[in-house]
């Protein structure tokens, strides 16, 4: 069995209990929308709605839902209580499926890219930082040669915070000083990386929404330069958001995609909030993969996401 098999015990448990809030507040509402009736009606279909959106799963994604909902009780004729969690279930991996989330059993890097270079957005405050620090300590427990790239130069102590995350990992990594310029300390990270021979090169940003057009600028040099050296860099652009803001975290998602090209996405916070449903929403709308998953605060509590996994553990 593979190091990171999501049917592991102690990463099932961990996932199980990272979305103990989420499923317990989702379940309470659908439970609540159904009461005392043996079967869903029309009746029912405004409450499971409000119990969907009370979820952060977003209005578009709730809309969509109801009315292949409405479609199933207006063609079945009946539908139980039990038939809805199947249902819910279902139509909640299609939309996972849709957005190229994978069913992952295990943890590794794209083929032929070597090294493989993942650049890392998000506003500050989501857990970008740590989320990159345990990234860290999963490709090296696969045996990946892994550099990290201070290069979010602007927000006080992020270089600091990098360089302990990098410690607890036993990783290395290339920093300059606070102010520095990003794009030049990619560009160092990636002709260091190159030249020990890195399997992974993990390169920090500066989480600035303030201003597009500066943050647009800011990403497209920091690409360029990395292009320098590797033409293809990156291979990834993963978006780390914090899943207990909801529908924010929809809203950053929004920023961001308007300025880069999103390839993945992490989600954090997951086990601190009830709002865990705001993941779905955001692959619905985004149709971009959720690749990470954050169920805790420990290093190893950061898992690759799977879809059949994360249903299953919500419909628990």
């Amino acid at each position: 069995m593979s190091l990171f098999n999501f049917l592991s015990k102690e990463k099932k448990e961990d996932l199980d209990k990272g979305l103990e809030k989420t499923r317990e507040g989702f379940f309470s509402r659908i439970a609540k929308a159904v009461a005392g009736k043996s079967k869903v009606d029309e009746d029912s279909l405004d409450e499971i709605e409000e119990a969907l959106i009370a979820s952060d799963v977003g209005v578009d994604t709730t809309i969509k839902i109801i009315k292949r909902l409405e479609e199933r009780v207006l063609r079945d004729k009946y539908l139980s209580t039990t038939d809805l969690n199947k249902f819910l279930k279902e139509e909640i991996e299609k939309i996972f499926e849709e957005s190229g989330s994978k069913d992952e059993s295990d943890f590794s890097v794209p083929e032929k890219k070597h090294p493989y270079v993942m650049m890392v957005v998000g506003v500050n405050g989501v857990g970008k930082t740590t989320t990159i620090g345990k990234l860290a300590n999963l490709f090296k427990l696969q045996g990946k040669k892994v550099l990290l790239g201070a290069a979010d130069t602007f927000r006080a102590a992020a270089v600091e915070q990098l360089v302990i995350w990098s410690e607890r990992a036993g990783v290395e990594i290339v920093k300059q000083e606070t102010g520095a310029d990003p794009a030049a300390v990619a560009f160092d990270t990636l002709q260091s990386g190159v030249s020990r021979n890195a399997d992974v090169i993990i390169i920090d940003t500066a989480g600035r929404l303030h201003n597009k057009v500066n943050l647009m600028n800011e990403l497209g040099k920091i690409k360029r330069v990395m292009q320098k050296v590797i033409p293809d860099a990156p291979h990834d652009v993963l978006l780390v958001l914090d899943a207990s803001t909801g529908q924010n975290a929809i809203e950053q998602a929004k920023q961001f995609t308007a300025v880069t090209e999103v390839t993945a996405i992490a989600l954090t916070k997951l086990d601190g909030t009830a709002k865990g449903g705001v993941v779905i929403g955001i692959a619905d709308q985004f149709k971009i993969p959720v690749k990470y998953i954050g169920v805790g605060e420990k290093i190893n509590q950061l898992q690759v996401f799977n879809r059949a996994a994360f249903v299953d553990s919500l419909f628990k």
